[in-house]
């Protein structure tokens, strides 16, 4: 039908070059911020995901700092706890001469010297054995901290569960009241002090082998935290960036649709011509 007042072709190609500049703006807006998601209106639920997903990985970046900083915290302490073994084993050697026979009395006044300078040490070695400002192994502190404390816990993931503790610190103080015990000044407390300072040693083994599998259970979580974020992050990549190849094609169709709809909407203006030219 032919009518001055409804041009049909007209307003179906305009309808045409609409929906068709909207592919247009979408495909150059993906190609232009290399994501295929821009909008909630782009894909609500994959926005949905990917948000959650992006909380995870940005969660178990934070966990995987906080996994390395708690074994720098546990090798501070472990290097304390070896050189307090090395002074405790020095100790149960300067015992053990101090208890034979053939050490006189001023044998065993120098060994006894050396003997509490070493005990002077190790009660400096644990007072001040700090990691950030905070002490590790002051277990008379007031308010204990570090490896002191009851219980040192990890946050070690994104979620609150996901944490690590660590209670020594009842054997912490035990190495304190042990090594403070420790005393050798005549043949027969030099003889008592060699199973004294072994039981010492013993206590500050298992204290150090406790922060050791703590730190070898560090590294694994640290291993699974990066495992698990790049298998996130690549699910991530799947959801939100722009396939570059197909979106290419698309925008290359919509370009040549606007313009093929651009000069059909040319022609179907032309058509009110037509009625006139039925009036002349």
């Amino acid at each position: 039908m032919l009518s001055l007042h409804t041009n049909n072709a007209a307003l179906s190609a305009q309808s045409s070059i609409g929906r068709t500049q909207g592919g247009l703006s979408t495909s150059m807006t993906r190609l232009s911020t290399g994501f295929r998601i821009n909008s909630a209106s782009d894909d609500a639920a994959g926005l949905q995901i990917a948000t959650r997903l992006k909380a995870q990985t940005s969660g178990m970046a934070v966990a995987m700092r906080n996994t390395q900083n708690a074994t720098s915290m546990i090798q501070t302490a472990g290097g304390a706890l070896a050189e307090i073994k090395n002074m405790l084993i020095r100790m149960k050697d300067l015992a053990t001469q101090g208890a034979d026979g053939s050490s006189s009395a001023a044998d065993i006044t120098a060994l006894d010297a050396e003997f509490t300078d070493l005990k002077a040490e190790i009660a400096n070695v644990i007072k001040n054995t700090t990691f950030g400002g905070t002490a590790l192994l002051d277990s008379t502190a007031t308010t204990k901290t570090g490896f002191a404390a009851a219980t040192v816990t990890f946050q070690i993931g994104a979620t609150s569960n996901e944490k690590m503790d660590i209670a020594i610190g009842t054997k912490v103080g035990e190495i304190e009241s042990l090594s403070k015990a420790l005393t050798m000044t005549a043949a027969g407390a030099a003889n008592t002090a060699i199973d004294a300072v072994q039981t010492a040693i013993d206590k500050v083994s298992e204290v150090d082998s406790a922060l050791g599998g703590a730190a070898n259970r560090l590294s694994h979580v640290y291993n699974n935290l990066s495992n698990i974020s790049t298998n996130t992050k690549a699910a991530i990549g799947r959801i939100m960036d722009t396939d570059f190849a197909t979106e290419s094609a698309n925008m290359t169709k919509n370009q040549m649709l606007t313009q093929a709809g651009t000069a059909m909407l040319k022609q179907s203006n032309q058509m009110s011509q037509m009625v006139m030219s039925l009036l002349q």
